[in-house]
């Protein structure tokens, strides 16, 4: 494990560090998903992907008829609490499988997968969309990202169930890209809160997917909608974060979208002046505060510290001291995803998962 010390280039004065002064850090962490981590972390979608109850519903009732069981309108993601719980759940399981051959509960997650990712499955999540007049928007766009994330997983694995799941939720996937590509151009204004209807968030997903599986038409409008809402942006205000319910960081979700629309030259110049400190590497950011893990809101702040350092990784490309904000957020959380509280166990894992891929990616690209 590689322990290193980055001096500041400033004399620090008894007034303080300059502004512009690099940060001075050690970095000490020792963060590594092996396969007792991997165990560890697939218990949990393993709890709750086939349990139904407690469940909180996105259902908007026009008649009578439509108050049913989440069961019965979301017979393949009606686990986890909420529909896109159920779905980052299973693309949990997927990653897993596809990433350790021997997870101890490999057998039982393929049995669960296979018996809630079926063709008659996945069309009456497809027929939900249609439901009534209020169905049409359900989950846009952070549970579309997921379906997107869980196609894409399938898609890059090379197994012969992954690729019979695929061919069943791709109706789904298709349906929400061509859903996507209607919403976008109504979209005056990008939503940047750091809660799930985060523009940035989903078109990041939404664009992996679409580059991974050839769909051009929402490639392109990601591609042109992003620099519509982004490219003119600076300074962005990350003192202002977190805000006490974020689980996405409205700043960092923009830098991950537009590092992936545009060139590496026009990246830099962007990143330059959207976020100076950052890009210069004098700005620090702390891990967002948890003390009441039990608070299904006030927990989001440990989805925060994930999906921060799954936006920073990416940044590194041997940069010490991204990586070092990145681990440091990471560490912070990691040893308290698994407290025995469903409100943090039904979804956390999943964040987690996700920056350990992108940390993963960025050390076999850089380290």
């Amino acid at each position: 494990m590689r322990k290193l010390t980055v001096f500041l280039f400033f004399l620090i004065t008894a007034c303080g560090a300059p502004s512009d002064a690099k940060i001075e850090f050690e970095n000490s962490f020792e963060l590594k998903l092996d396969l007792d981590e991997a165990n560890r972390l697939a218990s949990l979608p393993l709890k709750c992907i086939q349990n139904p109850l407690p469940y909180k519903s996105g259902i908007t009732v026009a008649k009578k008829e439509d108050l049913a069981m989440p069961q019965e309108h979301h017979p393949a993601f009606y686990g986890c609490y909420d529909w896109h719980s159920a779905v980052h759940g299973h693309w949990s399981l997927v990653y897993l499988m596809r990433t350790f051959p021997d997870l101890k509960e490999r057998d039982l997650a393929r049995r669960m997968l296979d018996e809630n990712l079926t063709a008659a499955n996945i069309q009456t999540e497809i027929d939900y969309f249609s439901l009534n007049n209020y169905t049409g928007s359900f989950e846009r766009t952070y549970g579309w990202a997921w379906i997107f994330k869980l196609a894409q997983e399938l898609h890059e694995w090379d197994d012969a169930q992954g690729k019979t799941w695929l061919k069943a939720i791709m109706p789904l996937a298709q349906l929400l890209s061509e859903k996507y590509q209607e919403y976008l151009p109504k979209l005056v204004y990008p939503i940047r809160v750091g809660e799930h209807s985060n523009s940035a968030f989903g078109l990041s997903f939404a664009y992996d997917y679409a580059i991974a599986l050839g769909d051009d038409a929402l490639a392109m409008m990601i591609r042109d909608r992003a620099k519509d809402f982004y490219s003119d942006d600076a300074d962005c205000p990350i003192s202002w974060e977190p805000s006490g319910y974020d689980f996405l960081s409205p700043c960092l979700q923009e830098i991950d979208i537009m590092r992936k629309v545009l060139s590496k030259t026009a990246f830099d110049e962007w990143f330059a002046k959207f976020l100076p400190g950052l890009a210069k590497g004098t700005e620090d950011l702390a891990p967002g505060q948890i003390k009441d893990r039990s608070d299904g809101k006030l927990v989001h702040l440990d989805g925060l510290n994930y999906s921060r350092a799954w936006c920073l990784y990416p940044l590194s490309e041997g940069d010490d001291y991204m990586k070092y904000l990145a681990d440091k957020h990471m560490d912070y959380s990691l040893s308290k995803i698994k407290d025995g509280d469903y409100m943090g166990e039904h979804w956390l894992a999943s964040f987690a998962l996700y920056a350990y891929k992108e940390m993963n990616a960025a050390q076999a690209k850089y380290y």
